[in-house]
Order: C-alpha cells, then sequence, then structure tokens
C-alpha cells in the first residue's frame, strides 16, 4: 500500500486548505486512517483519525477548525483544515493502519512523504 498526501502549501492565518490522501489499496479494508503532523525538532503527532466504523477523533488544538472524512469508493483521506493559525505550520502526513477491521488500539505502519503546511501571520 502507497499512500501519497496532497493539497499542502502557504495560507494566511485564518484560511482553509483541504489535504487529500490517495491509497493505492482499498481503505475500506483497512482498521484505520489518520492524519499526523510534525513540527521542525519534534517527533509527530495525530492531528486526527477515523476508524473504519466511522469513530473519530481530534487532537484538542485542532478541534472545531479540522475535519478528517474519507471517501471509500475513491479511496481518498481528506483533511479539511479551517481557521488556521500559525502554529499549525508542520509536514502533514497521512497514516494507515492496515489491518483488517475490528482493532481498538491503533497502530500505523504505513505512511504517506508528507505535505508541507505554512500558515502565515
Amino acid at each position: 500500500v502507497q499512500l501519497v498526501e496532497s493539497g499542502g502549501g502557504l495560507v494566511q492565518a485564518g484560511g482553509s486548505l483541504r489535504l487529500s490522501c490517495a491509497a493505492s489499496g482499498s481503505i475500506f479494508s483497512f482498521n484505520a486512517m489518520g492524519w499526523y503532523r510534525q513540527f521542525p525538532g519534534n517527533q509527530r503527532a495525530l492531528v486526527a483519525s477515523i476508524t473504519s466504523t466511522g469513530r473519530i477523533t481530534y487532537y484538542d488544538p485542532v478541534k472545531g477548525r479540522f475535519t478528517i472524512s474519507r471517501d471509500n469508493a475513491k479511496n481518498l483521506l481528506y483533511l479539511q483544515m479551517n481557521s488556521l493559525k500559525p502554529e499549525d505550520t508542520a509536514v502533514y502526513y497521512c497514516a494507515a493502519d492496515s489491518r483488517p477491521p475490528g482493532w481498538v488500539r491503533l497502530e500505523y505502519d504505513t505512511w504517506g512523504q508528507g505535505t508541507q503546511v505554512t500558515v502565515s501571520s
């Protein structure tokens, strides 16, 4: 399975971006998918996740501003980012827990190459 992100770029504070992640395999068969971000010098941190059953989790700083969604028919994962802040500037990664559905504890084993999001003040 390969994951390819797109949609990153430069945006002013308060603006919006939509990230997309195209999977080479059927995301319907994945236990979960998610978005992570990485600040310079830091580890990757979870932004949002969505399981095969539709259970969604958001990292607190993005709640109410970001929305994760998936299109199983097109094998696409999205992250709609609204009201962007300079502190959202990071490299955003798409990730998949490619195990069959049913696992409660998520373990991401497949990653995209990342897409840069830069929010100017």
